[in-house]
């Protein structure tokens, strides 16, 4: 398995592995969106090839917490995304736990994500809320 950052032309292969994972078109359309924002870091959106096929994305952008003394930048990691064919194989923790070690010397203090605590407990993330963070949105199930 071989990681490396999105290159020009991985974009139809990273839509279709997305869209492939979530079952649905919207998760491919948000990584798109995130692509042409001011929130897009160079480098940042990794791609697992297996045999020189695309099989793994994750991404991490930049965000904003309104922290109680000043705006803070943070990352953000999601998505997640393992092809269909290729999960169950340990791709999407060796994608996290390889995009976290690409941020760890970023100046960013923080990384968030939306997810199942007890999955990411292992890459050293916890809840949130223990910590004074509320929820970006109330559509967000509590745990995440």
């Amino acid at each position: 398995m071989d990681f490396r950052p999105e290159r020009p032309g991985d974009e139809p292969a990273i839509d279709d592995v997305v869209e492939r994972a979530f079952g649905e078109r919207r998760v491919a359309d948000l990584v798109a969106g995130l692509r042409a924002s001011p929130d897009w870091i160079d480098g940042l959106s990794i791609v697992a090839e297996d045999a020189g096929r695309l099989v793994g994305h994750i991404l991490f952008t930049r965000s904003l917490l309104d922290a109680p003394r000043r705006i803070v930048d943070v990352l953000v990691l999601s998505p997640v995304s393992v092809a269909p064919d290729h999960q169950r194989r340990g791709i999407g923790s060796a994608l996290i736990g390889h995009g976290l070690r690409q941020v760890a010397g970023r100046p960013e203090p923080l990384v968030f994500l939306e997810g199942s605590p007890t999955f990411y407990r292992r890459f050293g993330f916890e809840p949130a809320g223990p910590h004074g963070f509320r929820r970006p949105s109330l559509r967000i199930p509590e745990p995440a």
